[in-house]
């Protein structure tokens, strides 16, 4: 047995993942343990929960990798330092004593935390090769070309590489400062949305605008080439020397200064997202086309932050260069200490990679689970009421019967998500043939801007009777349009509102027969779920389809805004008091909030609390 521990840590998504033999056992997040978003300190208790699903102890591991070279990372800091000094001094001071005290020494800490039973070797593979390797490895495929880009590694931005068997090859790359995911971070920035959590929110707010200053980036901004690489104008940006993304000639190019957090959402920054968004797809579509050229494959492997971008995803799937595009569901940081761990058993060891036809990444439902015996076991400490179906058939039936009833629905169901994405297992479910769902769960629920879309999840046997969509898309990793013929005939009075700049008015206009999924430009995020993956996720879909006709229902995140992706019932039953849920099911048990004990609710404040917007 060959036992390798990947990790990644000490930048944004701290991690761990187990692959025995090959095989892989257990990934997570340290935020769904530490409850603190985005948790960047090293993944004690995800690594905690990786040995104990594996069953084995540090000194049974026979590896241990880290997902990037810390040395060479420090090299790049330096010398971007170096070449922006004076400037960027107070960026300086506080990095480099943290770099002195921690990142220099990563193998003594990643001992220290093992414990003295773990002797042998820890190795550092190179940030795009874990990237490239998490991509890879668990797809179908027994060659693609893979296409890796994200911020910034140790130097690379971005990568065009080749997999073939148990090996990859990175054949091209471009080079920090000049990054696509660092242009895409500025334009969050300035627009008021978080870095490194906020992308999300810009790539749902471009539908909303028009491109108008795609020109003005080209012209001004980067100087892009036939293959997908470009050099972006560093006079514009700040990020080298300094703690804002931009600064004030970026400012005066876009007609002022950035938007505060929480203030009101204009028409600029609506159309500098929809700007944005399309340069990004087209750099996405030239660097696919280059993997074409300088691969032949006929498949592609994405993976690193960018590769979250579902519409950019989509429309390179839709583009017909490849026949077919399977991206990593933990695409960021994360993602890369499955890929350590992978690149070490394929590449280093040159073991033997198992192709079978469907992917390796099991459902990426890789996190802990709860039976019905813990879930009981908490809930009856706590004195929570609740009933119990001894039977599943009745379960999904009261279950549809609450969604139906258009309840909002929290489902804690099998093993956690790794990445971000709820899949099926830590979700929020809700009716998608209701037109005010979306804004119910946004403001009621998730407590975020209402013009956040939601993703719609579908049997995949299901999907084409919806969506333009031809292909599996199981971890919500692409976005189709609606079919046309669900689409609603728009009159006069709702072309008006559809014009206007008021996000609500436009919000309130039914675009199809599954409206709360239904984005402003006619697209949805889709999964589409399978028995094989999902088990009971897929039967309730089923069972939904049965009651009313309808195959879709809403699926977003089971959290609060600013609060990770719940990970124990504890969590669960912790969120599910903080908001307006109406009904919780866990495993086979099955709870009304307005069933619940009074004192639950100062618990529940508390916790909600203790949450920072994002």
């Amino acid at each position: 047995m060959a036992a390798i521990l990947g990790i990644s840590a000490f930048y944004h998504d701290s991690a761990a993942a187990l692959a025995i033999d090959g095989e892989i056992i257990a990934a997570a997040q340290e935020e769904r343990f530490s409850r603190r978003k985005h948790d960047e300190r090293f993944p004690a208790a995800a690594v905690r929960y990786c040995l104990d699903a594996g069953g084995v102890r540090p000194e049974d591991l026979d590896y241990v990798a880290f997902y990037e070279k810390p040395l060479l990372k420090f090299d790049r800091l330096l010398e971007t330092y170096l070449a922006y000094a004076p400037a960027g001094l107070s960026q300086f001071m506080q990095a480099i004593p943290l770099w002195l005290k921690i990142k220099l020494h990563l193998p003594g800490i990643i001992r220290r935390e093992l414990g003295s039973g773990y002797r042998r070797r820890i190795v550092f593979t190179r940030h795009h090769e874990s990237h490239a390797a998490s991509a890879f490895f668990p797809s179908p495929y027994d060659e693609a070309a893979i296409l890796t880009m994200d911020g910034v590694g140790e130097w690379h931005t971005a990568t065009v590489g080749f997999g073939k068997d148990n090996r990859i090859e990175l054949l091209k790359a471009m080079n920090f400062p000049h990054s696509l995911g660092l242009l895409y971070s500025a334009f969050t920035y300035f627009c008021g949305f978080r870095v490194n959590s906020g992308e999300y929110k810009l790539m749902g707010l471009a539908p909303y605008g028009e491109p108008k200053y795609t020109e003005l980036i080209y012209d001004k901004l980067i100087d892009l080439k036939d293959d997908g690489s470009f050099r972006m104008d560093m006079r514009y940006f700040n990020y080298c020397q300094g703690w804002t993304m931009t600064n004030r000639r970026f400012e005066r190019l876009f007609g002022g200064p950035p938007r505060r957090p929480e203030e009101l959402l204009t028409q600029r920054e609506m159309n500098m997202a929809a700007s944005i968004q399309e340069v990004t797809e087209e750099i996405v579509l030239r660097m696919g086309r280059t993997a074409r050229r300088l691969t032949g494959a006929r498949r592609l492997c994405l993976s690193g932050g960018v590769a979250l971008n579902c519409v950019a995803n989509g429309r390179l799937l839709r583009s017909g260069l490849f026949e077919d595009i399977w991206v990593q569901p933990a695409s960021g940081d994360a993602g890369g200490a499955l890929g350590a761990a992978l690149f070490v058993h394929h590449q280093l060891l040159e073991n033997k990679r198992r192709i079978s036809g469907t992917d390796l990444q099991k459902g990426s439902l890789l996190g802990p689970g709860f039976d019905n015996h813990s879930v009981r076991s908490f809930l009856d400490q706590q004195g929570i009421p609740y009933s119990f179906f001894e039977s599943e058939e009745d379960l999904l039936s009261a279950t549809v019967d609450a969604i139906m009833a258009q309840k909002v629905v929290g489902w804690f169901q099998n093993r956690m998500e790794f990445g971000p994405r709820a899949l099926g297992s830590r979700s929020i479910l809700g009716d998608a043939r209701n037109e005010n769902m979306q804004s119910t769960i946004n403001l009621r629920i998730k407590y975020r801007e209402s013009f956040r879309p939601f993703a719609p999840s579908v049997p995949a046997e299901d999907v084409a009777e919806y969506f333009e969509l031809d292909s599996e898309s199981p971890y919500m990793m692409l976005v189709a349009d609606v079919r046309k013929e669900r689409r609603s005939t728009f009159t006069e009075e709702q072309n008006a509102l559809d014009r206007d700049s008021d996000l609500q008015k436009r919000l309130s206009v039914r675009r199809s027969d599954i409206p709360a999924v239904t984005h402003v430009d006619m697209s949805a995020r889709i999964q589409t779920v399978d028995e094989q993956r999902h088990g009971r996720f897929w039967r309730l879909l089923k069972e939904f389809k049965k009651r009313t006709g309808c195959a879709v229902v809403i699926n977003t995140s089971f959290n609060i805004r600013g609060e990770p992706i719940v990970c124990s019932p504890a969590d669960a039953y912790r969120c599910f008091m903080a908001t307006e849920m109406d009904v919780l099911v866990m495993e086979n048990c099955l709870l009304v909030k307005n069933e619940q004990p009074k004192k639950d609710h100062r618990i529940a404040y508390e916790y909600s609390a203790s949450f920072q917007p994002d």
